[in-house]
């Protein structure tokens, strides 16, 4: 029993320092790409992505209005358990931001994304990052994430994870 439970242990460090050493590689490749810091203060890249309306959508740069940018996937309970509020907040606030649900297609199944969406009855649009460029140019590698775009195009917040809903109100407020 000991001799199994040290091979186990043995294995999970393992595992570990493998996934350790494949996001350094992975990281520095980003880092290597340019000088965007997908963080508060600095401009948000531009990017252009499909939606499920089949229309392209450009991101970034000056929009005139708050964007609202929520990278997700289908597979992850924290975007599950934010969903809700989500909706919510496209309904309160829809006429003073531009909300954008980024699907992380490369990391989920389109059909589960489709799916979700209408489980969940978005009526925010989602946009479909198929190929995963944009999801690694800002570097998201937790769901969800979501950045809040000022009208000028630079990030004021980048949220990891879910924050209650009067967090979301208060934030909204700010930079709206």
């Amino acid at each position: 029993m000991k001799k199994a439970s040290a091979w186990f242990i043995l294995a999970f460090v393992l595992a570990g320092l493998a996934i350790s050493q494949y996001m350094e590689k992975d990281s520095a490749i980003i880092a290597a790409s340019g000088d965007f810091k997908p963080k508060a203060g600095y401009s948000a890249q531009q990017f252009e992505l499909q939606a499920l309306d089949e229309q392209m959508y450009k991101i970034g740069g000056e929009q005139g209005k708050l964007s609202f940018v929520n990278f997700w996937a289908s597979w992850c309970g924290p975007c599950e358990l934010e969903a809700p509020d989500l909706q919510e907040l496209h309904e309160k606030y829809g006429d003073k931001i531009a909300m954008y649900g980024v699907n992380s297609t490369k990391f989920d199944k389109e059909r589960a994304a489709r799916q979700f969406v209408a489980d969940h009855e978005f009526t925010f649009t989602i946009l479909m990052d198929r190929e995963g460029d944009v999801t690694k140019e800002y570097k998201v590698n937790t769901f969800p994430t979501t950045f809040l775009i000022d009208s000028k195009g630079v990030i004021r917040e980048r949220i990891n994870g879910v924050i209650p809903l009067s967090e979301w109100d208060r934030l909204i407020e700010k930079y709206s």
